[in-house]
This record gives C-alpha cells, structure tokens and sequence, in this order.
C-alpha cells in the first residue's frame, strides 16, 4: 500500500462507524469502539537470518516515522506511547480495555495523536510482530477508547 493509500486508509476509519461486533474489516480488524488497519506487511522470517529481521525491522520503523511525519502537519507532533506495560499490569489483574490489552500484545509502543475533528477518536501508529518467524506490520489504530 503506497502512502497515499495509508494516509487515505486513515482518513476514511477517522469517520466510519465502529462495528458492533468483533472481526475482520476491509482493511485488518475492527470492533466495538475501534478500527485496526494493517496497512502494511512483511515477508514471514522462517527461512531467513537475524540480519534479514533487523532490517525488515528498521524499514518498518521508518516508513511509520515517515507516515508519523506526515500525520503530524496535520495534527501536531505525535505522543510516544509505551504499551510494554500493559500486559503486565493486565497480569496483575487491571483491567486494560480493547484494543489496546491485544494490541499491546505484539506492539511495544505508538505514536498517537488526539486529532481535532477526527469525532473525538484516537489515532495510533505502531509497529507489530507477533513473533521471530512472524511477519513485522505497519498497523493504524482509530479508536474511541482512551488509551490507559
């Protein structure tokens, strides 16, 4: 997906609906008070050597930065937000809501803006990887929840 198509992807789950059920989505996941886009995907690593991940890695930082970039003329500077804690304190039995308990799972940390005229909705950008042989994404959070 080109970063026309990203920032237009953005744009578009900034004024849908939000589904009343979980599932999938045109453009990843979606739910009660939430879109996820994966607006981008990697290759999976099951045959391929740390460096190959690295720097699937680092690409995958920096098209997020470079889209954050854009986001921001728009918005302002983003805020870093760590989600690394988040399953912890879940552990611990505080209750994190959706979606950022599942996001928090495979994304340690976002960038996240509060833009005006977005219908009161949180956007997030983040990068993803569920494990070593699992493909890195470029996900786009819009959400109604505030994030804990």
């Amino acid at each position: 997906m080109t970063i026309a198509r990203q920032l237009a992807t953005i744009d578009r789950l900034c004024s849908e609906d939000f589904p009343a059920e979980h599932g999938r989505s045109a453009a990843g996941t979606a739910g009660p008070g939430y879109h996820l886009a994966e607006l981008a995907t990697s290759e999976d690593f099951r045959e391929t050597d740390g460096a190959a991940r690295a720097e699937t890695e680092e690409q995958f930082e920096a098209e997020r930065d470079g889209l954050a970039q854009l986001l921001a003329r728009r918005w302002g500077p983003p805020e870093p937000v760590s989600l690394a804690a988040l399953p912890e304190r879940s552990a611990r039995g505080e209750d994190i809501p959706e979606p950022w308990a599942a996001l928090s799972a495979h994304v340690p940390d976002v960038h996240l803006w509060r833009p005006a005229g977005a219908h009161d909705r949180w956007v997030a950008l983040g990068v993803s990887q569920w494990g070593s042989d699992l493909p890195y994404q470029l996900l786009a959070l819009v959400t109604e929840i505030d994030p804990p």
